[in-house]
């Protein structure tokens, strides 16, 4: 449900558009001067202010600069002043409508949508697009595999070139130094060795084995981490 800031201090006006609206499905917040129509600016968030020009302690086209000056927030202006240069005024300063009183609720409404509609495009192109889940996940201090959420079962070398990987995505190790991390605890291993447990590491990690997206080999130099 889109949310409407209201600020008209005309009682009679306030409340007809505040029925009309909320019959529509918007939730309407109603000011009957700048100030407090400035308060419940900072507190609801709305997604269209309706914004009457002549105001008791501020004119309205003076508010309007001060709300566009920190937000984008679409802004329909509402008078008595039906001058073509009350209304490029309006424009020129940040304003997104302007609709002359008397005006009808339908034209209200349909005028309303169209901003609440411009509104959530705007949100939707100012917000990141959400990162997509890690499909391999390590816990270092449990020593713990994850894939899709999924443990895997690694042995102490597997895991310490695991670890090594996930502390430096991206960066390309040759096999001796992919030795040198687990030559203390098998002193046995070879650059060979260090084949064998990116084989098994693929096995347990990868959809498809044969065409890794995580563990890479790097023709000529060794292998690097993808997450």
């Amino acid at each position: 449900m889109s949310t409407i800031l209201l600020i008209e201090d005309d009682q009679s006006i306030a409340d007809m558009i505040s029925i009309y609206l909320s019959e529509e499905s918007y939730t309407v917040h109603s000011a009957s001067d700048a100030k407090q129509g400035k308060r419940l600016f900072q507190t609801i968030d709305p997604d269209v202010i309706i914004l009457d020009v002549m105001l008791p302690d501020m004119n309205g086209i003076e508010l309007c600069r001060e709300f566009r000056a920190n937000s984008l927030i679409p802004i329909m202006m509402i008078s008595a002043k039906s001058e073509v240069s009350e209304r490029v005024k309006a424009l020129v300063i940040g304003a997104d409508d302007y609709l002359c009183k008397p005006f009808s609720m339908r034209e209200l409404a349909a005028r309303t949508g169209a901003l609440v509609r411009r509104s959530a495009m705007s949100k939707a192109a100012a917000s990141p697009p959400p990162e997509p889940p890690q499909a391999v996940k390590l816990d270092i201090e449990k020593r713990s595999v994850f894939v899709h959420n999924v443990l895997v079962e690694t042995t102490y070398s597997e895991f310490e070139i695991m670890k090594h990987f996930w502390l430096h995505p991206g960066k390309v190790f040759s096999r001796e130094e992919l030795l040198n991390k687990i030559r203390g605890i098998d002193s046995f291993v070879t650059e060979r060795s260090v084949d064998v447990h990116i084989t098994n590491l693929r096995k347990k990690i990868e959809s498809d084995p044969k065409d890794p997206k995580h563990i890479k080999t790097v023709w000529g130099v060794g292998y690097k981490f993808e997450s």
